[in-house]
């Protein structure tokens, strides 16, 4: 049976202007954004729309993406478009998981804030670092790694393209061995930390505590899950996927292949840029792959859906 995903891509692809067009044209879109402005106490329309030093900081970027995913999806749904099943790399997960019924809009962008603070303050700004690893093959990124301490597999993105994280110096060290061992490029990334780094688990366990108290409602429709790329239903697992997956590899290509073995043939990219898209080329070729990042791009997707 067919199934339309929605998907959500991870940090990094943040512009400013994002989502304003949707907060000039939308009335659920503009409550999004208000809404987030007053509940974390910053000027979203600020930090999203207008060109600053704040959004490339992971305390800010955060929550600036989730609130920008979750006011369009607001829009789509209000249209008649809605998503059989759920997935979002890494930060995008909680837009997934608040798309997917087990959220509301704020209590994953109160979250993400938090989440965000976490992770930029548990290792300090240049010990560690993030490498995206093209034309090798995992097998021997993961044999190479098993000897180099405090560098793991941050990110599976897509056949030949995977993401290692860890200490920088290690991170240096490895780039220069997977180059040895036949890899097309490494190339540094430009982040603050080693994001999904055991290195990490600090950060886990705090955001653990800050869910303790939360109470998720039930899933309407399955997510999966960066941590297992297996299909979520039970909203028991999510506080416990959450803090993990701060501090474990991100499982992309085999979250799509999931989607796919669960009758997903037609994917929405929900947000700005075209990564997960990209990346959906190498893992599913046939694939039918949609984008909303701006306003005009709703009417291309209702023609092609409804």
């Amino acid at each position: 049976m067919s199934k339309l995903a929605f998907l959500y891509p991870g940090q990094g692809v943040q512009t400013a202007g994002m989502g304003k067009d949707f907060y000039e044209n939308s009335a659920l879109a503009r409550e999004v954004f208000d809404n987030a402005s007053e509940a974390l106490g910053l000027d979203m329309k600020e930090l999203c729309f207008e060109k600053n030093d704040r959004l490339d900081l992971t305390e800010y970027t955060q929550a600036a993406l989730v609130t920008t995913y979750l006011a369009i999806t607001k829009e789509l749904v209000n249209r008649g478009i809605h998503a059989d099943l759920t997935a979002g790399l890494s930060l995008g997960e909680y837009a997934a998981i608040t798309a997917a019924g087990a959220m509301t809009d704020m209590q994953a962008v109160k979250l993400v804030r938090k989440r965000g603070i976490l992770m930029q303050n548990t290792v300090p700004a240049g010990e560690g670092s993030m490498c995206a690893v093209l034309a090798l093959d995992e097998k021997v990124i993961e044999e190479i790694l098993g000897g180099i301490e405090d560098v793991t597999i941050a990110n599976y993105n897509c056949p030949g393209q995977i993401v290692i994280t860890g200490k920088t110096k290690q991170v240096a060290a490895a780039k220069e061995k997977l180059e040895e061992a036949g890899a097309k490029r490494c190339i540094m990334l430009n982040v603050s930390g080693p994001f999904h780094s055991p290195l990490l688990k600090e950060a886990g366990a705090a955001l653990g505590a800050e869910m303790e108290d939360m109470e998720f409602t039930p899933l309407v429709i399955p997510y999966i899950t960066n941590v297992t790329a297996r299909k979520v239903t039970d909203t028991g697992e999510i506080k416990g996927l959450l803090a993990k997956q701060v501090y474990s590899p991100v499982r992309w290509m085999q979250s799509m292949d999931t989607m796919q073995a669960e009758g997903a043939d037609t994917f929405v990219e929900i947000g700005p840029g075209r990564t997960l898209a990209g990346f959906m080329k190498k893992i599913a070729p046939g694939a039918k792959m949609l984008q909303v990042a701006k306003w005009e791009d709703l009417e291309k997707v209702e023609a092609a859906l409804l």
